[in-house]
C-alpha cells in the first residue's frame, strides 16, 4: 500500500499563534473539525499531532482557506466532511473506518483491532466539551509573567478543582476522600510549583495526581474507608455508581477520561500509564459492562450525560485555594521538622555509641582451671607446745644474733 506523505504542520505555538489572529476559539476550531477541545489543546501544547484527513482540513483551517467565523453552529461543510469522513492510511498505521455506534465489538476483535467509536463518528455526534460537569468549565488562559505564584496557583484551582471533586467522586464513591484527593493532590503541587507552572498542562498533572490519590489501595487500610457512604438519593444514579465501582479501578479511570471528561485515546492512554490498544481495549471493557447492567447508556453520548448527572447531583464542594496553600504548607512544616527530629535522635545515638564504644582491643580472659597439691588453710587456733617452744626462741635472740647476716661498713 502506497502512503501519501503528510500535510507538513507548524509547530505547536505558530498554530496557536495562526488560530489567534483568525479570532478563533478552541471551541471553534474543534467544532469545525469535529474533534474535542482536548485534542484541539494538545495539539496546541505539543502533546499529540493531527493525523490523516483531520491534519489536513487543521492546516488547511489555520491558513485561512475556510472561512469560519467564532461561535458558528454549523461549520463549513468541506471541513466536517474531511474530519468525520473515513480515516485514511497514516505514516504510523492504518485505521478501519467508523463503524455504526450500535454495534459492539466482540471481545476476541479487542487486541487487533482499535474501537471504531474511538475516533470522530458523525452519528456519535459531538464530544461534550469541556463546560461539562466533569471538566473546567472554559479554556483556562495562558498564565501571565506578572501574576505572583500564588495568584497563578489560585488561579489553576478554581479552574480545575470543582471539576476534579466530581471526577474523584465518581472513581472511588466517597464524598471525603473525592475532597482529600483533590486537596492532597493540589498541596502537592503546590510544593512543587516550580516544575507544575513549567509543565505543558498544569490541569492534566493535577488532575492525574488526584486520580492516582483517589485509587490509591493504601485507603483500605484506613479505618474510616472501612465504613461505607450514603449511596446518592436517586436509584438510577445509585445503579450507575455500583456499576462503576464494581469495574476495576484502572478501567474505572479510562472510562472517566475518555466519556466523562472528553480525553482523547492517545491522551487518555498517556494519562493512564497505558498503550493505546490497551486503552482501548479497556474502554471497550468498561463500556461492555456498564451496558450489561444499565442497557439504557450503551451509547456514549447518554454514558457523559449521566456520568455529569451523577457527579453534579451531590453538590460537592472544594476547599478554599487559601486553605489548601495554608494546609500544604503545614504538612510541609510538620515533615521537615520531623526529618529534621530524626535527624537530631541518629546523631545523637552515633555519638554516644562513639563515647561508650572501646576503642582499643581488650584479650578476653582465659577460662580459669582447678591447682592441685596446695595444702589447706588451717583456721587460727590456740598454739601447741613446740610452737610455743619456738616463739619463745626466737623471741630471746637478738636482731644481730649469730643466725642472722648484718652487713657491716667498710
Amino acid at each position: 500500500m502506497t502512503r501519501t506523505p503528510e500535510t507538513p504542520l507548524p509547530s505547536p505555538k505558530e498554530c496557536r499563534r495562526l488560530r489567534e489572529a483568525q479570532s478563533l476559539s478552541q471551541a471553534d476550531v474543534a467544532a469545525a473539525l469535529g474533534v474535542t477541545r482536548a485534542t484541539v489543546r494538545s495539539w496546541e501544547n505539543g502533546r499529540t499531532t493531527p493525523r490523516g484527513t483531520n491534519r489536513d482540513a487543521y492546516v488547511r483551517l489555520l491558513a485561512g482557506a475556510e472561512e469560519v467565523t467564532p461561535h458558528q453552529e454549523n461549520p463549513a461543510p468541506a471541513l466536517v466532511g474531511a474530519a468525520t469522513g473515513p480515516v485514511q492510511a497514516s505514516p504510523d498505521r492504518a485505521e478501519p473506518a467508523p463503524e455504526p455506534p450500535s454495534e459492539t465489538p466482540r471481545a476476541s476483535e479487542l487486541a487487533s483491532e482499535p474501537d471504531p467509536e474511538l475516533g470522530p463518528d458523525p452519528a456519535r455526534g459531538p464530544e461534550p466539551e469541556l463546560g461539562s460537569e466533569l471538566s473546567p468549565e472554559a479554556e483556562p488562559e495562558p498564565l501571565s509573567t506578572s501574576l505572583t505564584p500564588d495568584q497563578a496557583f489560585d488561579a489553576l484551582y478554581a479552574f480545575c478543582a470543582p471539576a476534579l471533586v466530581r471526577q474523584a467522586y465518581l472513581l472511588t464513591g466517597r464524598r471525603e476522600l473525592a475532597r482529600e484527593s483533590v486537596e492532597r493532590a493540589f498541596q502537592l503541587a503546590w510544593h512543587r510549583w516550580p516544575e507544575v507552572a513549567m509543565d505543558r498542562d498544569p490541569a492534566g498533572w493535577v488532575r492525574a495526581t488526584a486520580h492516582e490519590f483517589a485509587l490509591s489501595p493504601w485507603h483500605r487500610l484506613r479505618r474510616r474507608h472501612r465504613n461505607p457512604e450514603p449511596p446518592p438519593a436517586a436509584p438510577a444514579d445509585r445503579a450507575l455508581l455500583d456499576v462503576l465501582l464494581q469495574l476495576p479501578p484502572v478501567y474505572r479511570r479510562t472510562l472517566l477520561l475518555y466519556d466523562g471528561v472528553g480525553l482523547d485515546l492517545p491522551e487518555t492512554a498517556a494519562e493512564t500509564e497505558a498503550s493505546t490498544p490497551a486503552a482501548a481495549n479497556r474502554l471497550l471493557h468498561a463500556r461492555e459492562a456498564v451496558a450489561t447492567r444499565l442497557p439504557e447508556l450503551a451509547e456514549p453520548k447518554e454514558l457523559h450525560r449521566r456520568l455529569a448527572e451523577v457527579a453534579s447531583a451531590e453538590r460537592l464542594r472544594a476547599a478554599k485555594p487559601i486553605t489548601v496553600r495554608w494546609g500544604g504548607e503545614q504538612r510541609a512544616r510538620h515533615w521537615t521538622r520531623a526529618a529534621i527530629a530524626f535527624t537530631v535522635v541518629l546523631i545523637g545515638a552515633t555519638t554516644l555509641t562513639l563515647r561508650t564504644a572501646p576503642d582499643h582491643y581488650e584479650p578476653p580472659l582465659a577460662p580459669g582451671a582447678t591447682v592441685h597439691g596446695v595444702p589447706p588453710r588451717v583456721a587460727p587456733g590456740p598454739l601447741s607446745a613446740e610452737e610455743l617452744a619456738l616463739r619463745a626462741k626466737l623471741k630471746g635472740e637478738t636482731v644481730s644474733g649469730p643466725e642472722r647476716l648484718v652487713p657491716k661498713a667498710g
